[in-house]
């Protein structure tokens, strides 16, 4: 198990640090406002700029919340906030480039052209045939973050080391432990899972498509996590159609996210984003299932023997990325954390219990939204018990203010 952990890890590691890279270069150097400027109105061309903004950001399924709240209080219609939350999730430069590492070029073309084609056309039904008020609020909170982007914009090489913190300590933790999980599932299906367990299964694509998707939808696993998963299965003889529903369905929804969607945008276009996502995933499967060449998806010997090691050897370079992800993932998954609950706070903080934070990627957007607010000089988020302690001379309704900018909620304690 430890050597089928470990060649994973070895065949991923390097394409998602690069991945993590390119993530916080876009984060950094691409101003969220003026994006979501070029989001407005109605139809399909709102729609596919939002779904091809959203296809490289490696955005979990609930971290992208977040995000798109933010975009649609800034000018984003309605059907674009529905497309970017559609196809943001499902894929990303770190997840692309690790799909293409494990499963091969075939699943990594195809699995953003699917998340792309799947976010335009929910984004366009948002936008023809959900006719709420599609009216929207700026709030102070996001107009002192597009300032904080102009004064620094003389300065490249503290954006730079934005982009830097961004991608390789914020982005890993909000991401590094479900995709801990999703090489320990792997590693366990590849291990102690007969060859024949899912013998039946894979003689009927759509029987186990449909199992795929009851069992990926109410799951929380990031686009990077699926991966692995995805490899184990086809090795146990599940077609690869089967692994691309997981591929699609595991990371865009979940049971948190589907509520705040419905809460925010309405039932309507909760609804056309669910719909979307299971016509998408089913679809594509069916496609590359029983359309397209079988060859272009087959798991070529050395992807294969990532999971059936056998006095696997240690190759030099992919073991140096991997021992770098590694000590990513320890110091922002333990060492940050416990350094976050020893922080100085006076006797003077007041508490605030968030509601709707499911991961580090949300802790982090609730901390920096407190941050921006005047006379706070001290914030720390706890994911666990969703209590944040505030410091500093601040009026607790611009700090309730902010978190709900951030797309949560909260009240003081």
């Amino acid at each position: 198990m430890l050597q089928s952990l470990l060649s994973m890890l070895n065949s991923m590691s390097p394409y998602i640090l690069l991945g993590f890279l390119i993530a916080g270069l876009i984060h950094v150097f691409v101003p969220r406002a003026a994006m979501a400027r070029h989001l407005s109105g109605s139809g399909w061309k709102p729609a596919l700029k939002a779904a091809l903004l959203g296809v490289p950001l490696p955005l979990c399924s609930c971290g992208v919340l977040p995000t798109a709240i933010s975009m649609r209080r800034n000018g984003a219609s309605r059907g674009a906030s529905a497309s970017f939350l559609i196809a943001t999730p499902q894929t990303g430069v770190d997840s692309i480039a690790a799909t293409w590492s494990l499963l091969g070029p075939a699943f990594a073309i195809v699995r953003p052209v699917a998340a792309l084609i799947t976010a335009v056309a929910g984004g366009t039904f948002v936008s023809r045939y959900d006719k709420g008020n599609d009216t929207v609020e700026c709030g102070s909170c996001d107009i002192e973050a597009v300032e904080a982007d102009r004064n620094r914009a003389d300065n490249f090489f503290g954006r730079l080391t934005d982009a830097l913190r961004y991608g390789f300590v914020n982005l890993v933790g909000g991401i590094g432990g479900w995709l801990v999980v999703g090489l320990l599932i792997a590693a366990v299906i590849t291990v102690y899972v007969p060859d024949d367990f899912f013998t039946v299964l894979g003689r009927t694509p759509i029987l186990s498509m449909l199992v795929a998707l009851v069992v990926a939808v109410p799951m929380y696993v990031c686009a990077t996590g699926s991966i692995p998963i995805a490899l184990a299965l086809v090795l146990k003889g599940l077609s690869p159609g089967t692994a691309f529903v997981l591929l699609m369905a595991g990371p865009a929804v979940n049971f948190a996210s589907y509520t705040l969607v419905s809460r925010e945008m309405g039932h309507r276009a909760a609804a056309a984003y669910l719909g979307s996502i299971i016509i998408g995933a089913l679809g594509f499967g069916l496609i590359i299932d029983y359309f397209l060449p079988q060859q272009w998806f087959a798991i070529s010997a050395m992807h294969a023997g990532a999971c059936h090691a056998v006095g696997y050897t240690l190759p030099l370079f992919p073991t140096v990325c991997s021992a770098i992800l590694v000590a990513l993932l320890t110091y922002t998954l333990l060492i940050s954390r416990l350094f976050e609950k020893h922080k100085n706070i006076s006797d003077m903080a007041k508490e605030y219990q968030i509601t709707g934070m499911n991961c580090p990627h949300c802790q982090a957007a609730v901390t920096k939204s407190i941050q921006g607010v005047k006379g706070v000089t001290g914030v720390v988020v706890d994911l666990k018990s969703g209590k944040a302690t505030v410091d500093g001379d601040v009026d607790s309704a611009g700090v309730i203010e902010a978190v709900r900018l951030a797309g949560f909620d909260a009240k003081i304690l």
